[in-house]
């Protein structure tokens, strides 16, 4: 029954990443997001079939992370000051809000540590949400990070990339859902996320606030 406890901490992660895009489109000259109500906490118009069901029960069979996309936030690149300068910024602030909501996480349980409440009982699952919290915004930080369309690294790669190179790295797009797959099917997956993840969970225990 995990689960019950994980669900609303992952929509929840995924939301606060998607309205991160959003919120800095807007800040940016683009409100096509605002515009189309998806500036909002609300997490029914963020549900994605893949990203926010189907991937997070393959990766839960497949003994991974929980992880998952909820339906990306729509922008219009080029009602910004930079285009392709500015996209990157708006890809890459998602993954920052959710090493955000995990620093956060590692923190608030430090807190209730030092507090004296006892991971056991009425706490239980506060500590196990919050446990939850800190793996999965950054299984979903580096992942997203990812530079595989339609990931946001992908659109990070993008917006820096001389031209010469961005011709080259693009013609992957239409098979960058496949790569994605692959990724996670053949393991390849812990590679790019799994062994960063546990990196800054020990930078987290070197500062003090680790789970």
């Amino acid at each position: 029954m995990q689960w019950l406890l994980q669900i609303p901490v992952l929509f929840f992660s995924v939301i606060v990443h998607e309205f991160m895009h959003g919120y800095i489109a807007y800040r940016k000259g683009d409100d096509t997001a605002y515009l189309s109500g998806r500036l909002t906490f609300n997490p029914l118009p963020h549900i994605d079939l893949f990203g926010t069901i189907i991937l997070p029960v393959m990766a839960v069979l497949a003994n991974m992370p929980m992880i998952g996309w909820a339906k990306p936030v729509p922008v219009n690149q080029y009602r910004m000051n930079d285009p392709y300068r500015d996209m990157a910024i708006v890809a890459f602030m998602g993954p920052v809000a959710n090493f955000a909501l995990a620093f956060i996480s590692a923190l608030l349980l430090k807190l209730f540590l030092i507090l004296k409440f006892s991971p056991a009982g009425l706490f239980m699952p506060v500590y196990y949400m919050l446990t939850f919290g800190v793996y999965i915004n950054l299984a979903l930080g580096f992942f997203n990070l990812i530079p595989v369309f339609p990931l946001d690294g992908s659109h990070v790669l993008i917006g820096f990339l001389p031209y010469k190179w961005l011709v080259i790295y693009e013609k992957h797009i239409p098979y960058g859902f496949y790569i994605i797959l692959f990724l996670i099917i053949t393991g390849s997956f812990k590679y790019i996320v799994i062994y960063p993840m546990t990196l800054v969970l020990s930078l987290f225990s070197l500062i003090g606030i680790g789970v």
